[in-house]
């Protein structure tokens, strides 16, 4: 992951709205002889005592559960629209060209959950995908007994308490004002992840370049 300063998103509420817009993150570990495992699930978080915390579950008896089990360590990693930026866009294009994406980092022990916890956190699950429907038939509470007889026993729900939270939030940060907004406008005319990618950095422009202050090329050596 990119350690420069200028591309790390700073404002925990900046990071939080981004895990719950982009909810279906990899998860990824190991066994202890090294093998590693990665599947793509959806992830819940909540905060408790000031720390952060992931719920999902997976499938029992699969690979990754039986490396979990085996060591508990994970690294779950959320991503968010990426897109191709051309240095033929930038003031001086006699340089290589880059990528623009988002990305969050949280890892981890993971721990287990009791049957009832299971049984609670599908409640919340399935209610927060249904966009909080009671009446929806694919909650939890509205699934049949005999459906749920046969599928709980086939999945393990887990909690990881967040011990390290990274990010990178690459968004052409350290190009100059007139090649960030000649970026943003080519972006634009791509649409699709591209223009999500410019919105982004349209949030950004003003504390990019205040107003009255000289853009200081110096900072991004």
């Amino acid at each position: 992951m990119y350690h420069f300063s200028y591309f790390k998103e700073k404002d925990k509420q900046v990071i939080q709205a981004f895990l719950e817009d982009n909810p279906f993150a990899f998860l990824t570990g190991s066994f202890l002889s090294g093998a590693q495992v990665a599947t793509q699930i959806p992830v819940l978080f909540e905060e408790r005592g000031g720390e952060l915390y992931l719920k999902g579950h997976i499938m029992r008896n699969t690979d990754h559960h039986k490396a979990f089990i085996e060591n508990p360590q994970a690294l779950v990693v959320f991503t968010g629209p990426s897109t191709y930026v051309s240095a033929s866009w930038y003031s001086n294009p006699q340089i290589g060209s880059t990528w623009n994406y988002m990305s969050v980092h949280i890892s981890g022990q993971m721990k287990f959950m009791t049957p009832d916890e299971l049984v609670h956190f599908m409640r919340a699950f399935t209610l927060k995908f249904e966009k909080g429907n009671t009446s929806s038939l694919t909650i939890y509470d509205n699934l049949p007994n005999e459906f749920l007889h046969k599928m709980m026993p086939a999945i393990v729900g887990f909690e990881i308490k967040a011990e390290k939270v990274d990010n990178v939030f690459k968004l052409s940060q350290n190009r100059d004002e007139k090649s960030y907004m000649n970026i943003i406008s080519k972006l634009e005319e791509q649409g699709g992840n591209s223009a999500l990618i410019a919105d982004e950095m349209k949030k950004r422009k003003a504390d990019l370049f205040p107003e009255g202050e000289v853009w200081d090329a110096s900072k991004f050596d």
